[in-house]
């Protein structure tokens, strides 16, 4: 699995002109599933996403994590982070299919949530208009092939 993880002071996701997702302050995660994920990795990725450390403490040091500052999550699937670009016409064929991206997503929207966290998400598979606004900026990309 991979997550594009962008510290936000907002961010919002709208389908056919209707806001379905919608957080203040915390992280915008566009997360990517490949073919041969897992249910072990969606739960590492979501206990690395929720406890990363990368809002400012009374220092200005990146000290706290989401609890810490009563962050909140938008989830958006996005299945172009697993492009193939060697061409000019990206491939998809790492990306996983529904039938597993789906469930995958859903458990890592479920973990975070079970930590506690306010999820928003964006609806899979839908065209989205995805807005945010981008905090320091601060944007970590995480695999779980590197975790």
């Amino acid at each position: 699995m991979r997550a594009v993880v962008t510290r936000v002071t907002s961010a919002s996701v709208v389908i056919d002109g209707e806001t379905v997702g919608k957080i203040g302050n915390g992280f915008l995660v566009l997360l990517g599933v490949r073919t041969d994920d897992t249910q072990a990795q969606a739960k590492r990725l979501a206990d690395k996403v929720c406890g990363l450390r990368v809002f400012e403490d009374e220092n200005g040091k990146m000290n706290r994590n989401l609890a810490s500052v009563g962050g909140e999550l938008l989830i958006v699937s996005q299945f172009t982070l697993y492009a193939d670009c060697r061409s000019r016409r990206p491939g998809f064929t790492r990306a996983a299919r529904p039938e597993t991206a789906v469930p995958l997503y859903e458990l890592f929207i479920e973990e975070c949530r079970g930590r506690g966290f306010h999820t928003e998400t964006g609806r899979f598979g839908a065209v989205m208009q995805v807005s945010s606004v981008n905090d320091g900026p601060v944007t970590l990309i995480l695999d779980t092939d590197e975790l």
